[in-house]
């Protein structure tokens, strides 16, 4: 249940960054309505978890020391690599996430990553997870 939870957040929060940031899209796959882009942007959030779940945990245990050298402010460069990754494996198929540069995508990552938080928060009392 909280992996559907996620995924729907994810999907939100990808939905909610192409609307604030300018440079970065969903082109959904044919004929274009709108389930087909809700398909396509949960789609898009998964490949993006597995991306993040897989790559993303090499890179962060591999670039350890950089990431205590730069007091964690490395993982932005990570995080946009890893939407570009996304993007670059949604393409594949035909539909999917498109992000115009890598400055974008690191945008594109911060914002996604506060969306999905403000969202996650709002979110907690509903689905009974305490921190």
């Amino acid at each position: 249940m909280r992996l559907i939870v996620k995924l729907l957040i994810n999907s939100l929060a990808l939905y909610a960054r192409t609307i604030i940031v300018a440079g970065a899209s969903i082109v959904p796959f044919a004929p274009g309505g709108t389930l087909e882009l809700v398909l396509t942007l949960v789609l898009v959030a998964a490949i993006f978890g597995i991306v993040n779940a897989v790559v993303g945990n090499f890179i962060r245990i591999v670039a350890f020391p950089i990431y205590i050298l730069t007091l964690g402010l490395i993982s932005l460069i990570v995080n946009g690599l890893l939407l570009l990754l996304a993007a670059w494996l949604s393409s594949l198929f035909g539909f999917g996430l498109v992000v115009e540069s890598f400055w974008r995508g690191v945008l594109g990552a911060l914002v996604l990553g506060l969306i999905s938080w403000i969202i996650g928060i709002l979110l907690r009392p509903i689905m009974g997870k305490k921190r």
